[in-house]
């Protein structure tokens, strides 16, 4: 894997305050169909598809810098805000949880967190903080977003803020063992 320098996913911080507030750079914005996603080598936004299904992004979506996971990709994170937030913009999220879900039967976990700097949602602290239908149209996204793909989702569960802590400390681990075996 080439790494070039202005590569969001190797040269911006997971942020100071990890693992309780880390800095989430959005792919997809909430209340769209287009599935963008990081070009791992270049650093720069692909448009994958336009979701084939009639469903939108129901919270922004991207992926938490320097981290790495057993599908090859940064660990993913859905930031929530009252508005939709432009991709490959920097976010200080405060992490309250975890989805933990199988895509195609591989784990495939998505971080729960909540825009620093959003008065309308930073004072959620744990994912038991989330309106209970939100979490419903969450899981319901996920579970249903690539049917029309003949792909199958699982969403397993949702886990508290310890729990989404510790995933992403590990996600860190495993990144670094992942940049020394490259270097």
């Amino acid at each position: 894997m080439k790494i070039f320098p202005s590569n969001p996913w190797h040269k911006v911080a997971v942020g100071a305050g990890t693992p309780n507030v880390v800095n989430g750079i959005i792919e997809i914005p909430q209340n769209t169909r287009a599935k963008y996603e990081l070009d791992k080598d270049s650093g720069l936004l692909m448009m994958d598809r336009v979701l084939y299904s009639a469903m939108y992004y129901p919270a922004n979506y991207g992926f938490i810098p320097q981290t790495y996971c057993d599908d090859g990709d940064p660990l993913d994170i859905v930031v929530l805000s009252q508005i939709d937030i432009v991709p490959m913009c920097i976010v200080s999220a405060k992490v309250i949880g975890v989805m933990r879900m199988l895509d195609g039967g591989e784990a495939d976990d998505k971080i729960i967190a909540v825009a620093e700097n959003d008065m309308s949602v930073n004072h959620m602290n744990d994912i038991a903080d989330l309106p209970p239908h939100f979490t419903k149209e969450l899981k319901n996204f996920f579970e249903d977003y690539k049917k029309l793909e003949h792909k199958t989702v699982e969403v397993e569960e949702f886990q508290d803020a310890a729990t989404a802590k510790k995933i992403i400390l590990q996600s860190i681990e495993d990144y670094k063992e992942l940049m020394a075996k490259n270097s």
